[in-house]
Order: C-alpha cells, then sequence, then structure tokens
C-alpha cells in the first residue's frame, strides 16, 4: 500500500462524534488519574498502612462484578446516555469530597465511603466508551480510533498525575478537586453532544425489545455469547490475568513504593505515574500509525514483554531506574491492551457490544483480589519479593493460555489476527 494510500493516525477526528466523544474521555480520565493519586497519597499519609492503601485501591473496582449489567443497560438505552449519567454521578461524588476538604471535615472513612460509591461505577466507564466508539466508527478505521482513545487514559496520566500532585502538594486536597470537579462537569456536557448514530427504525426495534425481554435473559445471553467464543474466551482470560497479577504493581502500590522504597514525596509519585503513562501514551501513538497488524500476536508478545519488565522494576532501588521500567512496561501494556480491545470488539455483533464490553470490565475485579493478596505479601516478604512471585505466576498462567487457544491467537489465518 502506497504512502498516500494508508490512512491518516488522525482519520478518525472526520467523524464529529469522535471529535466530542474523545475530548470528554480524556477530560474524564485526567479527573480519573488526579483522584487516584491524590487519594492514595492522603490515605497512606494519614493512616501509615499499606493494607489500607491496597483496601482503599480496591474500592475502587467494586463495580466490576456489575460491569455487565451496565452492558446490559447500555445495549438498551444507548451507550451515550448510559455514559453521561455515570459522569454525572462522578463530579456529584467529587463534588462531595470538595465539600468535606474545603470545609474540614474530609477523613478517611470518608474517603473509603466516597471512593466505594464511586467504585461501583467508575469501573464501566472505559467498557462503555469502548462499546460507543465501535457504534459510531465505521469497521476500517476501528484500531485507529481505538487506539487514539487509549491516548485519552495515557495522556491523561501524565498530566493528571503531575498537575494532581502539584495542586495537591502546593495548594492541598480541597483546591484540587475544584479542579477535578469542574473537569468531570466538562466531560458530562461533552458526552451529551455526541449524537447517537441508530435510525428510527433501530431505536423502535430497541424499545420493542426492552418491552419483551428481561434484562437477566439478557446478561445470561451476553455472557454466553462471550464464552462460545474461543477468541473472546482467551481475551477475557488474559484481560483477568492482567489485571490479578501485572496492574497491581502500578496500579495501587506506587504510592507505597514511592515513600517506602525510593523514599520520595508526592511530586516524585507524579513522576513515576507519569512514566509508566508516557511509555503507554508512546504505545498508544505507535499502533495509530500502523496500517495492519495481526493483532493476537502482538497482545501475546506484548504481554510477555510487559511481565519480563516488571519482573525487572521489582527489582530497583532508584527513581531513575524505576521510571525507565515503568516507561516499557506502559508501552507493552498499551500494545496490550489495544489489541484485546479489537479483537473483542471485531468478535462482538453489534447488538451484543455493550454486553461483551461489560464482561470484559468484571474481569477486572481481578485486580482488587491481586492489590488485597499483594497487601498482605509485602507485609510477610517485602516488595520486591512480592513483585517477582506476580510476575514469574504471571508470565507462567500466560503461557498456559497460549498453548490452550494456540490455533485460536497464534495462527496466522486465525480471525483474530485478520489484519
Amino acid at each position: 500500500m502506497s504512502a498516500s494510500a494508508r490512512p491518516s493516525a488522525l482519520a478518525p477526528f472526520r467523524i464529529r462524534n469522535y471529535r466530542f466523544q474523545w475530548p470528554a474521555d480524556l477530560l474524564t480520565s485526567w479527573a480519573f488519574e488526579m483522584e487516584t493519586l491524590i487519594l492514595g497519597w492522603y490515605v497512606l499519609v494519614e493512616t501509615g498502612s499499606v493494607l489500607l492503601l491496597t483496601v482503599f485501591a480496591s474500592l475502587g473496582y467494586v463495580g466490576t462484578l456489575v460491569a455487565p449489567v451496565f452492558g446490559v443497560i447500555g445495549d438498551r438505552i444507548g451507550h451515550r446516555d448510559l455514559l453521561a449519567m455515570m459522569r454525572a454521578a462522578y463530579a456529584t461524588l467529587a463534588a462531595t469530597l470538595m465539600i468535606l476538604a474545603l470545609t474540614g471535615h474530609l477523613t478517611p472513612p470518608c474517603v473509603f465511603l466516597i471512593a466505594a460509591l464511586m467504585g461501583i461505577v467508575r469501573p464501566s466507564d472505559l467498557g462503555v466508551r469502548g462499546a460507543l466508539v465501535a457504534t459510531i466508527m465505521p469497521h476500517e478505521q476501528l484500531i485507529g480510533a481505538i487506539s487514539l482513545s487509549r491516548t485519552t487514559m495515557d495522556t491523561a496520566r501524565i498530566a493528571g498525575a503531575l498537575s494532581g500532585a502539584g495542586l495537591f502538594a502546593s495548594l492541598g486536597i480541597g483546591p484540587a478537586y475544584v479542579a477535578i470537579v469542574c473537569l468531570y462537569a466538562v466531560a458530562t456536557v461533552l458526552t451529551l453532544c455526541v449524537v447517537a448514530p441508530h435510525g428510527r427504525a433501530k431505536a423502535h426495534e430497541a424499545v420493542e425489545a426492552v418491552l419483551r425481554r428481561s434484562p437477566l435473559r439478557d446478561l445470561k445471553e451476553g455472557i454466553s455469547y462471550v464464552w462460545t467464543s474461543p477468541r473472546m474466551r482467551a481475551a477475557i482470560w488474559i484481560a483477568f490475568l492482567a489485571n490479578l497479577t501485572a496492574y497491581p504493581l502500578t496500579n495501587g502500590l506506587l504510592p507505597y513504593a514511592a515513600r517506602e522504597i525510593y523514599l520520595t514525596n508526592q511530586s516524585g509519585l507524579g513522576y513515576l505515574s507519569a512514566s509508566f503513562a508516557v511509555g503507554s501514551l508512546a504505545g498508544s501513538i505507535a499502533l495509530s500509525l500502523v496500517g495492519s497488524v495481526r493483532v493476537a500476536r502482538l497482545m501475546i508478545g506484548a504481554t510477555i514483554v510487559w511481565y519480563a519488565t516488571l519482573l525487572v522494576f521489582a527489582q530497583m532501588q532508584t527513581v531513575p531506574s524505576a521510571m525507565a521500567c515503568l516507561m516499557l512496561a506502559g508501552f507493552s501494556q498499551s500494545l496490550c491492551m489495544i489489541s484485546l480491545a479489537v479483537i473483542l470488539m471485531r468478535a462482538a455483533s453489534e447488538q451484543f457490544r455493550g454486553r461483551v464490553m461489560g464482561v470484559r470490565m468484571m474481569v477486572i475485579y481481578g485486580l482488587p483480589l491481586g492489590l488485597l493478596a499483594a497487601g498482605g505479601l509485602i507485609d510477610l516478604v517485602g516488595f520486591a519479593a512480592m513483585g517477582t512471585l506476580y510476575a514469574v505466576a504471571g508470565l507462567a498462567m500466560m503461557l498456559v493460555i497460549i498453548l490452550h487457544w494456540r490455533a485460536d491467537l497464534w495462527h496466522a489465518h486465525a480471525p483474530a489476527n485478520a489484519r
């Protein structure tokens, strides 16, 4: 294919709906990262307990168990409307924390309660936005659109981590939360600007379906739909494995590593978090520039590199060396997660996309399980030994998945490797 014929990396922005969804996702992700860093540091400093830190981080994922229900709701009322309601809920909860902080009534129990309420809704955000992207974008632009959509999380983790740490350190938690509430509010408005791409006949059919079918039946059909497809089942297992054994090291435990291992402050934590995001952003941009790729093979290779990098990261004792490892880990995890999302969206028919992504979000429950286990292991054997155990176990289980589904994931002519 000639260079002139290769689609532009920015081609998705030619779609009007995408021009509204992308900045809405960006602002939401920015607020997510600011909240995660600010509240994680607050809990660690106020309680002094790594176990309570892992409990707090785990509360952010309690909603993964009900994520398929959000998928059912999205398939029924529309992914745009559901996403807007979710983001309005984020703004309301963040405003509650802001008021408590500004009035001097904020305490760790209040933070835990708000985190639990937020955790019911927030884990489904990624899945619903992915389903909406698949709905508004042409099939041939799906890889580019999902890659660019992924940059909203990557750039937000860079800017959100650094700005959140800066605001928290210089102004305090109350003023920092004023900015977070504003980000959520603007994101909600931009989401509402996305026009649902369903025609009248399709909307009428959806209404009839709501009247005829029960939500429980929709939920069962969605889980069954995923489970009967080998490539989707394999992708779901890889997602669960990554959340159980890979993400705990970089999502939840970084405040502990920054304070106890690298002996740094909020700013150092911001740099560590941003390093992972810089690598992830580079991976997202690189994949958006690729014309075609065998996504299942890419997913396998990237996951193996990810675990190998985390194995090295667990041994690091200085901030610069840890930042270098986190950059490479972020790059490889981005390639893995984008490839996984593309496999699921390509395999799912339009009427099942919400439920498929709901099941995908449900397996994020592996992250709180991994975090809680990590908190206990750190107290027993230390951070380095815990990280080594997680990385080695992840590599071993990944090899089992590859061997079991090699015909569906590695064969060049398998549907999951279609260009």
